[in-house]
């Protein structure tokens, strides 16, 4: 048929993913089979267990052999199809990393041509330029805050004598306001006076006694 119609070379192969899936497939299949198997044997261990060494135990050993052998294959081909899968499961990585390693550069290569756009509209002078200023404005600054708590010089008409003599009057004058005045300060000690005890609430002796 292929020579009359030509073969179809359109047709893509299987990818990586549908083969590793496939192979999962089969090894589950496999499973199976060598789970069923496993059952038989141990039924043929009962029956031989059983039974009397003779003719019906040598056919259940017959038996249980030939399915021990139909075992051993299908794990054997397990095998081939577990180291299969393990190496497309491999290069799916490695074709994994390769597709990152190249989104990666390319990413990397558009982040460079972008920063090079943007640097063609900064020059170094510009920025310098730019620093000094920033410099200047500070320092003016710090000129005008000095320039405003700069601290303003006293009238040359005043002087320093009679501002010495007007601070030590003040100073009287605080000492003598805070004096504490004769009627508001506390009894005195008790004296050896026959009426010392007889006083009242402000230090004064009692009428009654003023009257004895």
């Amino acid at each position: 048929m292929k020579r009359f119609f030509g073969a179809n070379k359109s047709t893509p192969g299987p990818t990586l993913d549908e083969a590793t899936k496939r192979m999962d497939g089969r090894m589950s299949q496999m499973d199976e089979k060598i789970n069923k198997l496993n059952q038989e044997l141990m039924a043929y261990d009962k029956q031989m267990k059983a039974t009397r060494p003779g003719p019906a135990q040598n056919a259940i050993r017959q038996k249980a052999v030939r399915v021990l052998q139909q075992k051993k294959m299908y794990e054997r081909q397990r095998e081939q199809i577990a180291s299969q899968s393990f190496n497309m499961e491999q290069t799916k990585f490695a074709t994994e990393s390769m597709r990152d390693t190249i989104t990666t550069v390319a990413a990397m290569k558009q982040g460079a041509k972008e920063m090079k756009t943007q640097l063609k509209h900064i020059k170094i002078e510009e920025v310098d330029d730019l620093q000094d200023d920033m410099q200047d404005l500070l320092d003016y600054n710090n000129e005008i805050q000095e320039s405003l708590g700069r601290a303003y010089s006293t009238p040359d008409t005043l002087d320093e004598s009679e501002l010495e003599a007007e601070l030590m009057s003040m100073g009287e004058e605080f000492e003598l306001e805070s004096e504490t005045p004769a009627y508001l300060m506390a009894p005195s000690a008790p004296t050896t006076s026959p009426h010392a005890d007889h006083v009242d609430e402000y230090g004064l002796p009692e009428a009654s006694q003023i009257v004895n």
